[in-house]
């Protein structure tokens, strides 16, 4: 994983390029691929949400943590668990099979 500067001036337009699917999430979902070091605007079931700076860069349809998750924390996608993470991940972070143990694996 790579930490990215935070820029100066955000670049976060007014549309939104996170989806967050339900209140418990700890994940929110790219709709398009974004870079690393962006402000990221995120549309919700509650509406409008706070941004969320990108430490990595996140492909379509990936998932970003919304917050700080503590390693062995459960992670909410959804509103229910999609498995817990295996390392200390930061808000902003990519979360995929590198930091996140399914709870669909055997």
């Amino acid at each position: 994983m790579t930490q990215a500067a935070q820029p100066t001036t955000p670049t976060m337009p007014g549309a939104a390029m996170a989806l967050v699917m339900h209140p418990l999430d700890d994940v929110a979902t790219t709709l398009r691929a974004l870079p690393a070091g962006e402000m990221v605007a995120i549309q919700g079931v509650a509406g409008q949400h706070d941004g969320v700076w990108l430490r990595d860069a996140i492909g379509l349809c990936h998932k970003f943590a919304l917050r700080d998750i503590a390693k062995g924390a459960i992670v909410r996608k959804y509103g229910e668990a999609i498995g817990h993470a295996t390392q200390d991940i930061q808000a902003g972070e990519h979360v995929h099979t590198h930091n996140l143990k399914s709870s669909r694996a055997t």
